[in-house]
């Protein structure tokens, strides 16, 4: 029989012991996973940094206001305006809006967004993201073939010509959505010739079968980033680990895919750190094979030594009051000389700068560093 005795110790409106055994039957994993499961022992403590709001008063962290060079521009003209009616037409969502994207003006205006596959709702919970976090609806398997019709909608009637894709993290999914991720790869492709196709993926829990998928599937270029620096992670990304990130991106560069990744700054991190991260990327992500995508675009010699293409570098901006706290803002000069430490260090590409996103100007790296140029002339000449 269920307990229903009154406990005088137990709070208003507290659910019995009986009912919360059925809850935690029902939910043997914690929803958003459980990320000391998952981790190596904390490099750092966050004890001092916890918000008390058990008390009458809640504590909130202040939000900082941001310096003047940390203004984007209006969206407009007539690309931008042309893309955004066939989204409202087609009822097409993109993160682009969602996120409330600086860049969102002028990426349009060059035919390039941003849309999230595998639903709104992700695995896990990581301390600078504002997607949801809890257990996913059930997997999409139509998802792929609705995707490619909307692409289609915007390549054909408003000259989109790069997409980035993105999704959620499904670690409940044994393949973590790699088999959704390939087929919406594989018919965006067909739908849409002579446009680049960009992924912006998760790091499938380590399972390289899932991944290999994606590269099969052969997108223009494939990201994953980094987020932020080796000792950040415990707070900032603690279902992760670092070094599984960097392997994916060295097996990405293995078969001669454009690698690309990025860092988000102003989180706490010192800039000795984000310049070791550029070492780690580099030195982790290098190997011997350079044949495959992008390779005969870039001129670049068979068999040589080769790593991650690309590397991005934004500020870090809070997305409410529960997320991390802005530790600094990265000054303009000092995203300068990321840029050219980056150069420097190896990476062909460094997008550095206060608003700087992972699609930024990432048509124009799909031209430089992969195959899309050729495709476009052909379909071009048809």
């Amino acid at each position: 029989m269920p307990d229903t005795t009154p406990d005088s110790s137990r709070p208003a409106g507290a659910p019995s012991p009986d009912a919360l055994s059925r809850t935690l039957a029902r939910h043997p994993r914690p929803l958003g996973g459980d990320p000391l499961k998952r981790v190596d022992a904390p490099i750092l403590s966050l004890s001092n940094m916890v918000l008390n709001n058990a008390g009458e008063s809640k504590q909130q962290l202040s939000l900082k206001k941001k310096p003047a060079w940390l203004r984007a521009k209006v969206p407009g003209g007539p690309g931008y305006t042309r893309l955004k009616s066939i989204l409202s037409e087609n009822k097409v969502y993109t993160v682009c809006e969602e996120a409330n994207c600086p860049n969102m003006g002028e990426c349009w205006s060059r035919g390039v967004a941003t849309i999230m596959i595998l639903g709104d709702t992700c695995t896990r919970s990581c301390g600078l993201c504002n997607v949801k976090t809890g257990r996913p609806a059930m997997l999409d398997k139509d998802e792929p073939s609705r995707v490619a019709e909307s692409l289609h909608l915007m390549w054909q009637g408003a000259g989109l010509k790069h997409i980035v894709i993105t999704s959620v993290n499904r670690d409940e999914l044994s393949d973590g959505g790699a088999g959704i991720w390939a087929e919406t790869i594989i018919r965006s492709r067909e739908a849409c010739p002579g446009m680049s196709i960009e992924v912006l993926i998760p790091d499938f829990e380590g399972n390289w079968p899932a991944l290999q998928m994606v590269i099969d599937a052969k997108p223009h270029i494939i990201n994953h980033n980094l987020e932020t620096v080796r000792r950040m992670y415990p707070a900032v990304r603690p279902s992760a680990k670092f070094d599984r990130s960097v392997e994916l991106l060295r097996r990405v560069k293995e078969q001669g895919g454009v690698a690309k990744t990025g860092i988000m700054v102003g989180i706490g991190e010192k800039d000795e750190e984000v310049l070791a991260l550029m070492d780690e990327v580099q030195n982790g992500a290098r190997t011997k094979k350079a044949s495959g995508i992008g390779r005969q675009a870039s001129g670049e010699q068979e068999n040589t030594e080769d790593s991650a293409d690309i590397l991005t570098i934004g500020q870090y901006l809070q997305p409410t009051r529960n997320h991390l706290p802005i530790d600094r803002w990265v000054t303009p000069e000092q995203f300068v000389f990321f840029k050219e430490q980056g150069l420097a260090r190896g990476f062909k590409v460094v997008e550095s700068g206060a608003l700087v996103r992972s699609s930024y100007h990432a048509d124009h790296q799909a031209d430089v560093l992969s195959e899309v140029g050729a495709e476009r002339a052909k379909h071009a000449a048809r």
